[in-house]
């Protein structure tokens, strides 16, 4: 099992102000995340929103079929459950810890409570989720119109983002489940990328060996998601996250 450390792993943790972290501090609950581990399941009520600290969660669209498919990933950059503060509560998709880790989960109720405030968790989360967005729209794109070699690199490079070392533990199986093709079509490119000197894949385990070369492979929808992630959340560069607080406004129909 993963130490854990610190709710501060969590990059949108680590940018709050420290009066702010501190409020939240006591109801941020540490929670193992096993591979495999369903973090909620579609159309399900969420009680937590959940930040992983060394862990990757897939969300998925799971088909009536059983089928299924990746349509946005989230590591210590993110959070988990965003249709919590979104207001619909649910959610057609479903979420799975893809690469196993730790993280916090903070009660819905705290969440809520926190986002009444209009201040920098607030922020924080509907810049992420606005990434999210584009990130969802651009593996549309990407699915559609680009080769399994550049998916494959793309979902590599968004992987290797979120892990703090080069290797990812994951079968081809896993991966051709993630990316909605099948597994074959995923043990030929990854056998590519590896002959041309790019990954060593052995033993479900992938260490990526030329970034560079990996980047260059893919097409440009890696490039489309992380600028747009560095754009709206600076923490990745360790900038610091400037939140305008607004005054709060009186209602006019209350008598004193």
């Amino acid at each position: 099992m993963h130490s854990l450390d610190s709710p501060k792993q969590n990059q949108i943790l680590a940018a709050l102000p420290n009066p702010d972290y501190e409020r939240l501090r006591p109801h941020l609950e540490p929670v193992p995340m096993p591979l495999g581990w369903a973090v909620y399941e579609s159309g399900t009520s969420l009680s937590h929103l959940y930040f992983p600290a060394t862990s990757i969660v897939s969300l998925l669209y799971v088909m009536v079929n059983g089928a299924s498919a990746e349509i946005a990933i989230t590591g210590n950059e993110g959070m988990v459950g965003i249709s919590l503060f979104m207001g619909g509560e649910s959610t057609p998709s479903r979420a799975v810890v893809q690469s196993a880790g730790s993280g916090y989960r903070l009660p819905a109720s705290v969440l809520k409570r926190e986002f009444a405030l209009g201040g920098p968790l607030q922020l924080l989360a509907l810049r992420f989720t606005q990434s999210l967005i584009t990130q969802m729209a651009q593996t549309a794109v990407c699915n559609r119109h680009h080769s399994l070699e550049q998916q494959l690199c793309r979902w590599l490079l968004l992987s290797l983002d979120r892990l703090t070392g080069d290797e990812l533990v994951m079968t081809q199986l896993l991966i051709a489940n993630m990316l909605g093709v099948r597994r074959e079509g995923v043990a030929q490119a990854a056998s590519k990328l590896q002959a041309d000197g790019l990954i060593q894949y052995s033993r479900g385990r992938i260490k990526v060996i030329d970034r560079q070369g990996l980047e260059r492979r893919s097409c440009e929808c890696y490039a489309v998601v992380k600028t747009e992630f560095d754009r709206l959340l600076p923490y990745s560069r360790g900038a610091a996250v400037q939140v305008i607080r607004q005054p709060r406004l009186r209602p006019t129909n209350v008598k004193r």
